[in-house]
């Protein structure tokens, strides 16, 4: 059973990592001797989202790494601050020096697509695979919703002010393909909320031009990984779903696609809507791209 917002957070640490001034959010689970696996969240939440599938991995034997990016759920969200795509990459890079990670498998959804982009084109030799759930990997594709446009336009600040957890629930469940529960919904709100996050997230959603800023070194990045590759998709993601993936197959032809779309189809968070499938199809992956 995945672990509460609570639980999660009393299983991490809020900590200073080399090169940032702010507190971030860490947590490390799994045997010692596992192979290493990070785990990226994506917008507005947390780290929170990989509950469901992290007991997939861990039973399986793996050493996951978590981390909330700066302005994100229980790490620091100071207000006044420029967050950068390319400034998450420097964290999830910190944390993976302060916890001695050499080499990593890579799993990212949402906005960690792009900073796993990032690290890509960084470092790729120190990604020993990639797996990618639904998320903007090519900006001239992703549609954000209409809070995400709202949030993000001229009168964000304004319209950040009276966003409060009665639009958060609609807005939300406008991307999922498979019913949540309540509780789900408020616990991603509550990650939103949590030290004031709602006042930064018109400042997260630069993360949009920095996209188009950045598209053609991080298509290339993908495009040019030699390691194994893997996307876990769900079609029914009217964000980053079904009109997606002709030009994944295009850019990475030798990747594993699994599209999630047996029965009711999935939407934008494979993850929360059917971890029964996503945990297996990652440990199956992970386990054939020789990190058991």
């Amino acid at each position: 059973m995945a672990d509460t917002r609570e639980k999660w957070i009393a299983g991490g640490v809020r900590t200073h990592l080399a090169g940032t001034e702010y507190r971030i959010f860490v947590r490390v689970d799994g045997p010692e001797s596992g192979s290493p696996v990070t785990l990226l969240h994506g917008f507005p939440s947390s780290s929170h989202d990989w509950a469901t599938v992290l007991p997939f991995l861990t039973e399986a034997g793996f050493r996951v790494t978590t981390v909330d990016f700066l302005g994100f759920g229980e790490s620091d969200k100071p207000a006044r601050h420029q967050y950068s795509l390319r400034e998450q990459a420097d964290i999830v890079e910190a944390a993976w020096d302060a916890g001695g990670v050499t080499s990593t498998a890579l799993v990212a959804h949402d906005y960690g697509v792009s900073v796993a982009q990032e690290l890509l084109a960084r470092d790729p030799g120190r990604i020993t695979s990639m797996s990618w759930l639904n998320g903007g990997l090519f900006p001239d594709l992703h549609r954000p919703t209409r809070g995400q446009r709202l949030l993000h336009g001229r009168l964000g600040p304004l319209f950040a002010r009276v966003f409060n957890e009665k639009r958060f629930g609609p807005s939300i469940r406008e991307v999922f393909g498979r019913p949540v529960s309540d509780e789900m919904v408020h616990e991603m709100w509550l990650s939103l909320d949590a030290r004031g996050g709602t006042r930064v997230a018109p400042r997260l959603l630069r993360y949009i031009d920095e996209r188009r800023e950045h598209a053609a070194v991080w298509a290339s990045a993908l495009a040019t990984y030699a390691g194994p590759q893997q996307f876990i998709w769900g079609p029914a993601d009217p964000v980053s779903g079904a009109h997606v993936l002709p030009r994944i197959r295009e850019l990475a032809p030798n990747a594993q696609v699994t599209v999630l779309d047996d029965g009711q189809p999935v939407g934008h968070y494979p993850q929360l809507e059917a971890p029964e499938l996503v945990g297996p199809l990652l440990v199956d992956f992970l386990t054939s791209a020789g990190h058991s």
